[in-house]
Protein backbone atom coordinates (compact mmCIF):
# COMPACT_ATOMS: atom_id res chain seq x y z
CA UNK A 1 0.00 0.00 0.00
CA UNK A 2 1.24 3.51 -0.69
CA UNK A 3 1.15 6.55 1.56
CA UNK A 4 -2.17 8.43 1.42
CA UNK A 5 -0.70 11.58 -0.09
CA UNK A 6 2.05 14.09 0.36
CA UNK A 7 3.16 14.59 3.96
CA UNK A 8 2.24 18.28 3.71
CA UNK A 9 -1.40 17.23 3.32
CA UNK A 10 -1.42 14.13 5.52
CA UNK A 11 0.29 15.63 8.57
CA UNK A 12 -2.11 18.58 9.00
CA UNK A 13 -5.12 16.33 8.37
CA UNK A 14 -3.97 13.85 11.02
CA UNK A 15 -3.08 16.62 13.49
CA UNK A 16 -6.45 18.32 13.04
CA UNK A 17 -8.29 15.01 13.44
CA UNK A 18 -6.33 14.06 16.56
CA UNK A 19 -6.93 17.46 18.14
CA UNK A 20 -10.64 17.19 17.36
CA UNK A 21 -10.68 13.77 19.08
CA UNK A 22 -8.97 15.35 22.09
CA UNK A 23 -11.58 18.12 22.14
CA UNK A 24 -14.40 15.58 21.89
CA UNK A 25 -12.89 13.81 24.91
CA UNK A 26 -12.76 17.13 26.81
CA UNK A 27 -16.43 17.75 25.97
CA UNK A 28 -17.41 14.23 27.07
CA UNK A 29 -15.35 14.52 30.25
CA UNK A 30 -17.13 17.77 31.11
CA UNK A 31 -20.60 16.33 30.40
CA UNK A 32 -20.09 12.98 32.14
CA UNK A 33 -17.63 13.75 34.95
CA UNK A 34 -18.03 17.52 35.38
CA UNK A 35 -14.33 18.15 34.71
CA UNK A 36 -13.89 21.60 33.18
CA UNK A 37 -11.76 21.69 30.02
CA UNK A 38 -8.83 24.02 29.53
CA UNK A 39 -9.97 27.51 28.59
CA UNK A 40 -8.05 28.14 25.37
CA UNK A 41 -8.51 31.88 25.85
CA UNK A 42 -5.88 31.51 28.59
CA UNK A 43 -3.50 29.94 26.06
CA UNK A 44 -4.10 32.93 23.80
CA UNK A 45 -3.54 35.28 26.74
CA UNK A 46 -0.25 33.54 27.51
CA UNK A 47 0.87 33.80 23.89
CA UNK A 48 -0.27 37.41 23.68
CA UNK A 49 1.79 38.39 26.72
CA UNK A 50 4.88 36.72 25.23
CA UNK A 51 4.96 39.53 22.71
CA UNK A 52 5.85 41.82 25.59
CA UNK A 53 8.42 39.44 27.04
CA UNK A 54 6.22 37.95 29.77
CA UNK A 55 6.33 34.16 29.89
CA UNK A 56 5.40 33.31 33.49
CA UNK A 57 2.12 34.29 35.19
CA UNK A 58 0.95 33.67 38.76
CA UNK A 59 -1.76 32.73 37.77
CA UNK A 60 -2.56 33.31 34.12
CA UNK A 61 -6.21 34.02 34.96
CA UNK A 62 -5.11 37.13 36.92
CA UNK A 63 -3.16 38.54 33.97
CA UNK A 64 -4.93 41.12 31.81
CA UNK A 65 -6.74 39.76 28.76
CA UNK A 66 -5.26 40.34 25.30
CA UNK A 67 -7.14 41.07 22.10
CA UNK A 68 -8.53 38.01 20.34
CA UNK A 69 -7.10 35.69 23.01
CA UNK A 70 -9.76 33.01 22.52
CA UNK A 71 -9.16 32.77 18.76
CA UNK A 72 -5.40 32.88 19.27
CA UNK A 73 -5.62 30.09 21.84
CA UNK A 74 -7.73 27.82 19.65
CA UNK A 75 -5.49 28.39 16.64
CA UNK A 76 -2.43 27.57 18.76
CA UNK A 77 -4.17 24.44 20.10
CA UNK A 78 -4.81 23.06 16.61
CA UNK A 79 -1.41 24.17 15.30
CA UNK A 80 0.21 22.30 18.18
CA UNK A 81 -1.77 19.18 17.25
CA UNK A 82 -0.44 19.46 13.70
CA UNK A 83 3.07 19.90 15.09
CA UNK A 84 2.83 16.69 17.11
CA UNK A 85 1.50 14.84 14.06
CA UNK A 86 4.63 16.05 12.28
CA UNK A 87 6.78 14.75 15.13
CA UNK A 88 5.10 11.34 14.78
CA UNK A 89 5.94 11.17 11.07
CA UNK A 90 9.50 12.44 11.62
CA UNK A 91 10.16 9.87 14.36
CA UNK A 92 8.52 6.87 12.65
CA UNK A 93 9.00 7.94 9.05
CA UNK A 94 6.56 8.33 6.20
CA UNK A 95 5.96 4.58 6.33
CA UNK A 96 3.74 5.25 9.34
CA UNK A 97 1.41 7.17 7.01
CA UNK A 98 1.10 4.11 4.77
CA UNK A 99 0.57 1.74 7.70
CA UNK A 100 -0.46 3.62 10.83
CA UNK A 101 0.30 1.74 14.03
CA UNK A 102 -1.21 2.44 17.42
CA UNK A 103 1.88 2.22 19.63
CA UNK A 104 3.86 5.04 17.94
CA UNK A 105 0.76 7.26 18.02
CA UNK A 106 0.26 6.56 21.74
CA UNK A 107 3.94 7.23 22.45
CA UNK A 108 3.77 10.62 20.74
CA UNK A 109 0.36 11.40 22.25
CA UNK A 110 1.31 10.64 25.84
CA UNK A 111 4.76 12.12 25.24
CA UNK A 112 3.09 15.38 24.25
CA UNK A 113 2.09 15.74 27.94
CA UNK A 114 5.65 16.99 28.47
CA UNK A 115 4.51 20.35 27.03
CA UNK A 116 1.84 21.06 29.63
CA UNK A 117 3.80 19.49 32.51
CA UNK A 118 7.04 21.39 31.98
CA UNK A 119 6.06 24.47 29.98
CA UNK A 120 2.43 25.50 30.13
CA UNK A 121 1.50 24.57 33.71
CA UNK A 122 4.58 26.24 35.21
CA UNK A 123 4.10 29.32 33.04
CA UNK A 124 0.41 29.50 33.92
CA UNK A 125 1.31 29.52 37.62
CA UNK A 126 0.30 25.92 38.35
CA UNK A 127 3.85 24.69 38.95
CA UNK A 128 5.77 21.87 37.30
CA UNK A 129 3.34 19.05 36.50
CA UNK A 130 0.53 20.93 38.28
CA UNK A 131 2.41 20.79 41.61
CA UNK A 132 0.75 24.01 42.83
CA UNK A 133 -2.81 22.89 42.15
CA UNK A 134 -5.15 21.68 44.90
CA UNK A 135 -5.00 18.06 43.61
CA UNK A 136 -1.76 17.63 41.63
CA UNK A 137 -2.10 13.86 41.22
CA UNK A 138 -5.56 14.18 39.73
CA UNK A 139 -4.46 17.05 37.47
CA UNK A 140 -1.54 14.93 36.22
CA UNK A 141 -3.83 11.97 35.59
CA UNK A 142 -6.24 14.15 33.59
CA UNK A 143 -3.34 15.52 31.55
CA UNK A 144 -1.94 12.06 30.79
CA UNK A 145 -5.32 10.59 29.88
CA UNK A 146 -6.18 13.55 27.66
CA UNK A 147 -2.86 13.26 25.84
CA UNK A 148 -3.27 9.49 25.49
CA UNK A 149 -6.65 10.22 23.88
CA UNK A 150 -4.80 12.62 21.56
CA UNK A 151 -2.52 9.68 20.69
CA UNK A 152 -5.59 7.57 19.89
CA UNK A 153 -6.71 10.46 17.70
CA UNK A 154 -3.38 10.45 15.87
CA UNK A 155 -3.84 6.77 15.12
CA UNK A 156 -7.51 7.22 14.15
CA UNK A 157 -6.63 10.16 11.90
CA UNK A 158 -3.86 8.19 10.19
CA UNK A 159 -6.09 5.14 9.82
CA UNK A 160 -9.00 7.17 8.39
CA UNK A 161 -6.77 9.08 5.98
CA UNK A 162 -5.23 5.82 4.84
CA UNK A 163 -8.67 4.30 4.19
CA UNK A 164 -9.83 7.40 2.32
CA UNK A 165 -6.74 7.25 0.11
CA UNK A 166 -7.36 3.57 -0.64
CA UNK A 167 -10.80 4.42 -2.04
CA UNK A 168 -13.94 2.36 -1.74
CA UNK A 169 -13.65 -1.39 -1.87
CA UNK A 170 -15.25 -2.87 -4.97
CA UNK A 171 -16.97 -6.20 -4.60
CA UNK A 172 -18.88 -8.11 -7.23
Amino acid sequence: MTAPGPDWIAIPAIGLAATAVMDAWAWLRRKVFGVPPLDYALVGRWLGHMRHGRLVHRPISASPPVRHERALGWIAHYATGIGFAGILVVLWGPGWLAEPRLLPALIVGTGSAVAPFFLMQPCFGAGIAASRTPRPGLARLHTLVTHAVFGLGLYAGGWALNRLAAGPAVTL
